[in-house]
């Protein structure tokens, strides 16, 4: 039975292109994601590639549906090999730290710290029953290089960042691997990641998601390192 990625907040950008990458393998593609238009227009795209994708609409921001979800592209596909977690939001935003606040902080830990933890917690039986599997997650880099004026989603990345570490070692106990991809810029082909640019122009470069998928297969493949960072920020 081939092997399957499910790609959590599928889209245009940089979920069509690990969709690509890791079909090139052989892999078959779950494609998870909110607006049901949207992730249709992709696995009619996918699949007119010759990609075995299906689609499935899901709420991350709702972290106790993980466990329902796991099942169901389980169910679909008989087994999960990898899970790339990426979602982008139109709700989430940098802000000053001086102007954050707990209610930001409370909304947005649900999309970016405790559906990840809870997606690994439902696919882990299986990784460990197997002795394989990956979670790839995507982040920015001011989860590890915080920035004034860019806050927000930056102090909610490091508490990810911080556990995705300690699941790396954790996980390759049972032979399976974790590891993060630190994005300084914005994806293109990607409405919110241009729309963002556009914004923000000195906030960060555009960046190519094909890179970054070829990131990720060489970070699956070689298990080498736990965080990858891109483009590698020149020193000031």
């Amino acid at each position: 039975m081939s092997k399957v990625i499910a790609i959590f907040g599928a889209g245009p950008g940089l979920g069509a292109s690990v969709a690509r990458r890791f079909a090139r393998e052989g892999f078959r593609v779950a494609l998870v994601a909110r607006r049901k238009d949207r992730l249709d227009a992709l696995v009619e795209a996918l699949t007119a590639e010759g990609i075995e994708a299906v689609g499935f609409t899901a709420d991350l921001y709702q972290h106790t549906e993980m466990p329902a979800l796991i099942t169901a592209i389980r169910d679909r596909f008989g087994r999960i090999d990898v899970i790339e977690y990426g979602p982008i939001s139109g709700e989430q935003s940098f802000s000053s730290a001086t102007n954050l606040d707990a209610a930001t902080l409370q909304k947005d830990s649900r999309l970016l710290l405790l559906t990840p933890v809870e997606a690994v917690r439902a696919v882990l039986p299986e990784w460990t029953e197997r002795g394989d599997g990956a979670f790839l997650m995507t982040t920015g880099s001011t989860a590890g290089d915080p920035r004034p004026h860019m806050s927000g989603v930056g102090p909610l990345m490091s508490a990810a960042r911080n556990w995705l570490f300690s699941l790396n070692g954790e996980l390759a106990e049972v032979g399976a691997y974790a590891g993060t991809l630190s994005v300084g810029g914005f994806i293109a082909r990607s409405e919110m990641g241009e729309m963002a640019a556009a914004a923000m122009p000195d906030a960060g470069p555009l960046v190519n998601p094909d890179d970054l998928a070829e990131h990720y297969w060489d970070m699956y493949t070689k298990r080498d390192r736990v965080e990858q960072i891109h483009p590698v920020r020149q020193a000031d």
